[in-house]
């Protein structure tokens, strides 16, 4: 079985679509999946996001959801200074580099739409169906 990790997009998409059919692959996708993780930063990206959105309750709430449903990823000493290279070698924001170094890190597919990390060499992207 191959590890996967998620890109923030991955959450925007599956809480803000407004598409039922790309809320029904989204969740398709959390369900079938059974080694899943995300990186910290992405824990902070959807939370700000949904306290911009939605306020502080809800926020909690997603934060809560995305930590029992995948396993959250820290960022080590390791993984900062993968994330530095990616970051200077691909010149992607840091949030960005710090997600690839996660996949890079687990050796998982990424699940991303963002342009940044999937021309990122060694890293394996999808999209959801």
């Amino acid at each position: 079985m191959t590890r996967t990790t998620y890109d923030t997009g991955f959450f925007v998409e599956h809480y803000y679509s407004g598409d039922t059919s790309v809320t029904r692959s989204t969740t398709r996708e959390i369900r079938r999946e059974r080694d899943k993780a995300v990186s910290s930063i992405v824990v902070h990206e959807v939370y700000r996001l949904t306290l911009q959105k939605e306020g502080r309750k809800v926020a909690q709430l997603r934060a809560g959801l995305v930590g029992k449903d995948f396993e959250v990823i820290p960022v080590d000493e390791a993984l900062a200074v993968t994330s530095a290279d990616i970051r200077q070698e691909y010149a992607v924001p840091m949030a960005d580099s710090i997600i690839a170094a996660t996949a890079v890190s687990l050796r998982a597919v990424c699940v991303t739409d963002d342009p940044h990390i999937q021309r990122i060499r060694g890293i394996k992207t999808r999209w959801i169906e």
